[in-house]
């Protein structure tokens, strides 16, 4: 009963036009847009109206909520699900948006922030992601990012936070078959120490050193460069572009709503 009503309720939203604004926002602020086929650009747009409706949004700080708001955050998050169900956003109820990175006084670190300054100084975060809780993003962090003005983007990092918690634990890992979740263990967790190893020795990587935070990190931060470095990430680890590619993009199946 509950599927139902939710894919008739989707029917209505799909329904309506996608605004011509709407168009024009994604072109503008949503730089990976541009190099989508048609057919993969129409998956996007229907998306974007999909998680647009489905979702709480509530403007923080003083910011106002507005269409070019929710179209660049939901365009990013979704092109996540390109190939994907939409089930994996099961633990996405509420977005809050922040004019700005926000600062906050010194404390245990909270899960899934991405920190910016020592904690013993307060600290500034740009998103945060929590288990059965909102995603918090800083309004100009997302449009740098969907921009590509920025290396990384804040929004793949915190909604990928989100697709490791849709299995309900925050372990890098997130829902696969059990086929696939052995082969997943081992590419992933090599590479997470590779990249350990590569700051112990000075060696640059594709991935950001944040990534060697722990294992929930390096996942987060593996999509970001696997969405906005692909080339390079092949280039460095061929395997954990593979695993991810696999993941994020396997063939692509029919539409159902």
């Amino acid at each position: 009963m509950l599927r139902w009503l939710r894919d008739r309720r989707r029917s209505r939203v799909l329904a309506e036009p996608f605004p011509a604004e709407w168009d024009e926002i994604l072109d503008c602020n949503v730089a990976i847009v541009g190099r989508l086929t048609p057919a993969d650009r129409a998956r996007l747009r229907e998306l974007v109206q999909v998680f647009i409706a489905e979702k709480h949004w509530e403007g923080c700080g003083g910011l106002e909520l507005t269409e070019e708001i929710q179209v660049t955050i939901a365009a990013q998050a979704c092109l996540l699900l390109l190939r994907r169900e939409e089930t994996l956003y099961s633990d996405v109820a509420s977005i809050l948006v922040y004019p700005s990175v926000m600062i906050l006084p010194p404390r245990r670190l909270g899960t899934f922030e991405q920190p910016r300054s020592p904690i013993a100084e307060g600290h500034m975060i740009l998103g945060e992601a929590m288990l059965g809780g909102p995603v918090i993003l800083a309004w100009d962090s997302v449009l740098a990012g969907g921009r590509e003005e920025v290396a990384g983007n804040v929004v793949f990092h915190e909604l990928a936070h989100k697709i490791d918690m849709a299995n309900g634990s925050i372990d890098g890992t997130p829902p696969l078959s059990r086929r696939d979740r052995r082969r997943w263990g081992q590419v992933l967790t090599a590479a997470y120490h590779e990249l350990q190893a590569r700051l112990r020795y000075g060696i640059p990587s594709v991935i950001d050193p944040y990534g060697a935070t722990n294992e929930a990190e390096f996942f987060a931060v593996a999509t970001e460069t696997l969405f906005t470095r692909p080339a390079e990430l092949a280039a460095e680890n061929p395997s954990l572009y593979a695993v991810l590619a696999a993941f994020y993009w396997p063939e692509k199946k029919e539409s159902q709503h």
